[in-house]
């Protein structure tokens, strides 16, 4: 008998890295919560569609194109979206990736960013900027769960591979990246302070 495993989805999580890490990350919180303090139109988008927290998705999403600090974070997440694209086995000869959009989020305990992709983009990502203890993981769900159809639920004890949702824990200074039609949420937590991150995309152009 000879079972073969194909189609698989790919997650990379790894640390931003750098010996200034610490103090970059400071900068970068401290203008998260900037954004969040002074963004007019953000906050009155988030009020609408992101209940209780901030996001600069629907006013500030090009962050890497104004702001320094933006442009140095995304010359970090450059390597580590070109080490993932590679295990992907993609072919970019010829082509040029480049990150299309990027916005800040600040949540406190119970925000909750409903089930969504990330369509018309390539690779998809987070930075988490400040994670506190019991901040909520990134949920990713099966995207075969539609086709399922008359399949039984899977066993308790399914290795994570085979399940149909998986919980992402992350920390201060992780980078986790995925394709972008990968469905994904961010589920209700208790914590105290803020989780902080900063979402982006990239795509490829000839």
């Amino acid at each position: 008998m000879a079972i073969r495993a194909l189609f698989p989805t790919l997650l990379y999580k790894n640390a931003l890295g750098g010996r200034d890490w610490p103090h970059f990350n400071r900068d970068l919180g401290d203008e998260c919560q900037a954004l969040a303090a002074s963004d007019g139109p953000g906050r009155r988008w988030s009020a609408r569609n992101y209940l209780g927290g901030y996001t600069s998705y629907g006013s500030l999403d090009r962050l890497h194109l104004v702001s320094p600090r933006f442009a140095a974070l995304r010359r970090r997440l450059d390597k580590h979206v070109r080490a993932f694209v590679r295990d992907l086995h993609y072919d970019l000869k010829g082509r040029k990736l480049a990150m299309t959009d990027c916005w800040a989020n600040v949540m406190p305990a119970g925000v909750v960013h409903s089930l969504h992709l990330h369509p018309a983009s390539f690779i998809s990502g987070t930075y988490y900027v400040a994670v506190p203890r019991g901040a909520g993981a990134l949920k990713v769900e099966d995207p075969r769960l539609s086709r399922h159809m008359a399949a039984p639920p899977r066993r308790g004890d399914a290795p994570e591979a085979f399940r149909a949702h998986v919980s992402i824990a992350t920390h201060a200074g992780d980078v986790l990246l995925f394709e972008s039609w990968l469905r994904h949420e961010v589920p209700p937590a208790d914590y105290t302070g803020e989780r902080i991150s900063v979402s982006f995309n990239y795509g490829w152009s000839s």
